[in-house]
């Protein structure tokens, strides 16, 4: 049987990984078997350890926990995971626990995977050893890196064999040590416990501060103003190219939100506030003086403990907080991309009416298009016939339901976004359309670097360099995204 973990923040469930079907004690021998071969019953010291010898003896894992860390040196999202899992680490060394890491490379030479682990302070496997990296793979079924398996050294519970072990370090850091099933419960119990109690006081203040920023950056707005409130909490960058171009969109939107509730009447307000990811002062003032809403002081903790508590795995990322302190949505920027400012108040009574409507309205949408932009012919399709969640070919903001999907390439976009023509019209601006794509492609080049260096957690982002990446990749029908981190 093979479960896949799932961390659904809404339902505060944590769904136990696959077992393997394996349940037996992580004696010397099962630890050379599993971690050694033939000709080897060691690992590699971390180069920068400072030991007599480079190697350590597999045996002296024995009665430790466990991570084998499937990761390489060219993919970004593993070199962010590589600081994080480094901190961690250290910090469970030096408290004393008994806590072992083991890379296992995916680099494409030798000089990468030496380079990689230069400042790692863990183990290692051999990179000349192809066969035992292949079967530790295989056993583990990796379908995607970074990945981190944890291992019991008394592996006798079919349920306590291993988890997603990146997912529970960004989510917990060195809290979930030691990786059990009764850690991780005590744990959700206690994320449940503090989102049960959530209130915008208790999310937006700390010890040290009280108040917000208005855009003046020195006017001093009370949290407490916020009660009563619908509020957006803003996860955004200026070096963020989907947050610069989403940031024009949700100021629209905010204004007309403003707008309908003042002419409505009733006391009912809308607020946003932004929590910056920004590299510095400067950027975070030129961007938000872009903002006509609230923000959190720059580089105040509470910006990183939101990240976590929220389980922010992408930028730009609106959370929305409802008038009784209870989070309503994780997925603001999903919705206003599509229904704009219809979305509010974001609860799923709303959406449940929205996605009605969209129903009622696609009965009088053609069944077929060609759409500027591309060549084939275009057929609408629903959630049922071949639709659901997806990535707008034309305006690359996320869609759902129904689209008009090319059955050719999987070309998609949102009814909305179609912009019918004749079939050599298609062609015709289809090459002007891919000029511009690649001008946009060397833009995000530009700042690749910066999405490395974030703060915010590196996961579950598209593949850019899926040609390189050794394992089976699983089907999935959002492929375009641009994360950023």
């Amino acid at each position: 049987m093979k479960v896949e973990m799932n961390l659904d923040n809404d339902s505060n469930n944590l769904v136990q990984a696959p077992t393997n079907g394996n349940s037996e004690k992580l004696s010397p021998s099962t630890l050379s078997s599993l971690l050694g071969s033939k000709d080897r019953d060691y690992l590699l010291c971390s180069t920068a350890a400072a030991a007599e010898t480079d190697q350590v003896k597999i045996s002296d894992l024995e009665g430790k926990v466990i991570g084998i860390y499937f990761s390489a040196n060219w993919y970004p999202p593993c070199r962010n995971f590589n600081r994080v899992l480094i901190g961690v680490y250290e910090q469970l060394k030096s408290n004393g626990s008994n806590f072992e890491i083991v890379f296992v490379s995916s680099d494409e030479d030798l000089d990468a995977f030496n380079n990689y682990r230069e400042n790692m302070p863990w183990l290692s496997i051999p990179f000349s050893d192809l066969e035992t990296k292949k079967a530790l793979n295989r056993k583990y079924d990796v379908e995607s890196i970074p990945c981190l398996v944890i291992l019991q050294p008394d592996n006798t519970k079919d349920d306590d064999t291993y988890y997603d072990g990146v997912e529970l370090i960004y989510r917990y850091g060195v809290d979930a040590f030691p990786f059990t099933k009764e850690k991780l419960d005590e744990l959700r119990r206690e994320e449940k416990r503090k989102h049960d109690s959530q209130t915008v006081t208790n999310l937006l203040t700390n010890p040290e501060r009280d108040y917000l920023l208005d855009q003046t950056i020195t006017r001093k707005v009370p949290v407490d103003s916020l009660k009563g409130k619908t509020v957006g909490l803003y996860l955004s960058a200026q070096w963020c190219m989907p947050c610069v171009e989403f940031t024009p969109k949700l100021i629209s939107i905010y204004q007309k939100i403003k707008q309908a509730l003042q002419e409505k009447g009733g006391g009912e307000d809308f607020e946003i506030v932004f929590v910056s990811n920004d590299r510095d002062q400067s950027s975070f003032e030129s961007y938000f003086g872009t903002m006509p809403w609230l923000a959190l002081p720059f580089r105040d903790p509470t910006a990183r403990t939101l990240a976590k508590y929220f389980d922010v795995q992408w930028i730009p990322c609106l959370i929305i907080i409802g008038p009784d302190g209870k989070t309503v949505t994780k997925q603001g920027r999903n919705l206003i991309n599509l229904y704009q400012e219809n979305a509010y108040p974001f609860t799923d009574a709303k959406v449940e009416s929205l996605e009605k409507e969209m129903e009622e309205a696609a009965k009088s949408l053609p069944r077929s298009e060609y759409h500027a932009g591309h060549r084939h012919l275009l057929t609408l399709v629903s959630e049922g016939s071949g639709g659901g969640p997806f990535i707008c070919c034309d305006c690359e903001e996320q869609g759902s339901g129904w689209a008009y999907q090319c059955l050719e390439c999987g070309y998609e976009v949102h009814p909305r976004c179609i912009r019918a023509v004749t079939p050599q019209s298609s062609i015709e601006d289809r090459i002007q359309l891919d000029f511009s794509r690649q001008l946009r492609d060397v833009s995000h080049e530009r700042f690749s670097a910066d999405m490395a260096t974030s703060p915010i957690p590196a996961r579950n982002q598209a593949n850019e360099a899926s040609s390189k990446f050794p394992y089976k990749k699983k089907k999935e029908r959002i492929v375009r995204q641009v994360f950023c981190f």
